[in-house]
C-alpha cells in the first residue's frame, strides 16, 4: 500500500512539474515561437482552464470505469499531451497540447485522493492523501527548477521529453502496484450529478477556492516583491522559491497529521494563522531576514490546509467521491486565477506591492467564514446520521 502511494505521488511529481514549469521557459517559448510574454503567458491560463473545465467532464466520463482503469487511462492522455507539446512548432499547436495534457490533471487528483484514502484506515486517510500530494509539492522544489535548467540548456521541448519518460514510469508503476479493489460500488452517474444540488459540497468548494485564491494572491507577486521592495538579486530570488518549496512540502506533512487529529479545526486554524502570517509580509518585505523567516511559515501554513481540503469535500461525496474530488482539483485552479486577479487588482488600482499581502490576508480570513459554514453542513448531515460526526469535530 505504501508503495501504491508512492507511485501516486510521483504520478503528482509529473503532473505538477508539466504545469509550473513552463513559467520559467515562457521567454524561450515566445522567442521560439515568435510571439510576445503576454501571449505565452496564456499557455499558463489555457493549461488552467482546462483543468477547471475539464475535471468534471472527465470525472464524468471515466465515472464507469473502476478506479485503477481510469488512473491508467488519464495517465496516457498526460503522456501523449507531454509528447505532442515537445514536438510542437507553433504557438496554435502547443495551446491545443497544453489543453489536451491538462483534461487529465483534475480527474487524476480527485480519483487518485479517492484511491488514496481507501488504501488505509479512516483515521490516516487525510495523511495518505498528504503522501500524494507532496509529489505536486516537490514539483515546485525540484521538478520546476530543474525542468527550468534542462528547458535553457537544452531548448524548452526538452522538459516536455523528461516529463514524459516520468508518466511512462508512472504508468508502469500504477499498472503493477496498484491493487485492484473488487469492493467498489458501481458507480451511478446520476448519483455523481445529483450530488451537486448539496449545498455543503458548495460551501467546501468556496473553502478552497477562497484558500487557493489567498496563497495565491501572494505567491504570484512574490518575485516582484522580492526584487522591488525588498532589492535582492535574481539569485537569492530563486534561493527563495526554493525556501519556500521546502516549506510547501513540510507544511503538506504536517497538515495531514493535522486534518486527521481534528479536521475542523484544524482547517480554521490554519485558515486564521494563514490570514495572519499573510499581512505581516506587508511589514517584513523590507527586510531580507524577517521575510525569508516570513515567507517560510507562510509557505508552511500555507500548504497545510491542502489534504485537510480534499478530505472536507469528500465528505459531501459519499454517492459521488470521483466528481466530489475532482470538482475540488478545479476549485483549487479556479483559486489560482482569482487570487492572481486580485493581487493585480491591487497594484493596479495604485496600492503597491506591498498592498498584496493584506488582500491576500483578507482573501484568507474569507475562507475561515466558508469552512464554517462548510461546517454547519457537516454537523447538520451528522445529526442526520449522513456523514460521520467527527468530520466536524
Amino acid at each position: 500500500m505504501h508503495l501504491a502511494l508512492l507511485i501516486l505521488a510521483l504520478s503528482a511529481f509529473a503532473i505538477g512539474t508539466t504545469e509550473f514549469v513552463i513559467m520559467g521557459l515562457l521567454p524561450d517559448v515566445a522567442r521560439s515561437l515568435s510571439v510576445s510574454i503576454p501571449s505565452a503567458g496564456w499557455l499558463i491560463s489555457g493549461y488552467a482552464l482546462g483543468v477547471a473545465i475539464g475535471a468534471p467532464i472527465m470525472a464524468v466520463a471515466t465515472a464507469s470505469f473502476p478506479r485503477k482503469r481510469a488512473l491508467l487511462m488519464l495517465m496516457g492522455i498526460f503522456i501523449i499531451g507531454n509528447i505532442l507539446c515537445a514536438v510542437a512548432t507553433d504557438y496554435t499547436f502547443l495551446m491545443v497540447a497544453r489543453i489536451i495534457t491538462s483534461l487529465c490533471h483534475g480527474a487524476f487528483f480527485g480519483i487518485g485522493s479517492v484511491v488514496a484514502a481507501s488504501l488505509v484506515p479512516e483515521n490516516r486517510k487525510a495523511s495518505a492523501v498528504a503522501l500524494m500530494f507532496t509529489g505536486l509539492t516537490l514539483a515546485n522544489v525540484l521538478g520546476v527548477p530543474l525542468g527550468t535548467a534542462l528547458g535553457q540548456a537544452a531548448g524548452w521541448q526538452t522538459p516536455f521529453w523528461a516529463v514524459a519518460v516520468l508518466g511512462v514510469l508512472s504508468l508502469i508503476g500504477l499498472w503493477r502496484v496498484m491493487p485492484v479493489r473488487h469492493d467498489e460500488e458501481k458507480t451511478d452517474i446520476r448519483a455523481e450529478i445529483g450530488q451537486l444540488r448539496n449545498a455543503g459540497l458548495w460551501a467546501a468548494l468556496a473553502t478552497t477556492m477562497l484558500f487557493s485564491a489567498a496563497v495565491f494572491a501572494l505567491f504570484t507577486y512574490v518575485a516582484p516583491l522580492l526584487e522591488d521592495v525588498t532589492h535582492v538579486s535574481p539569485r537569492t530570488v530563486t534561493w527563495t522559491l526554493f525556501l519556500i518549496g521546502l516549506g510547501l512540502t513540510i507544511g503538506n506533512y504536517i497538515g495531514g497529521r493535522l486534518a486527521d487529529w481534528r479536521l475542523g479545526t484544524a482547517l480554521t486554524g490554519i485558515f486564521v494563522v494563514l490570514a495572519v502570517v499573510s499581512a505581516i509580509v506587508r511589514w517584513t518585505s523590507p527586510h531580507l531576514i524577517p521575510l525569508e523567516i516570513n515567507l517560510f511559515l507562510w509557505a508552511l501554513v500555507s500548504f497545510a490546509a491542502v489534504p485537510g481540503l480534499q478530505v472536507n469535500v469528500m465528505i459531501f461525496g459519499k454517492a459521488a467521491p470521483n466528481l466530489v474530488a475532482t470538482l475540488n482539483i478545479g476549485a483549487f485552479n479556479v483559486g489560482n486565477a482569482l487570487g492572481a486577479w486580485v493581487g493585480g487588482s491591487v497594484i493596479g488600482a495604485g496600492f503597491g506591492l506591498q498592498a498584496v499581502p493584506v488582500a491576500a490576508a483578507v482573501l484568507a480570513l474569507g475562507a475561515v467564514v466558508a469552512i464554517r459554514i462548510s461546517l454547519h453542513f457537516v454537523n447538520r448531515a451528522a445529526g442526520a446520521a449522513q456523514v460521520p460526526a467527527v468530520a466536524a469535530a
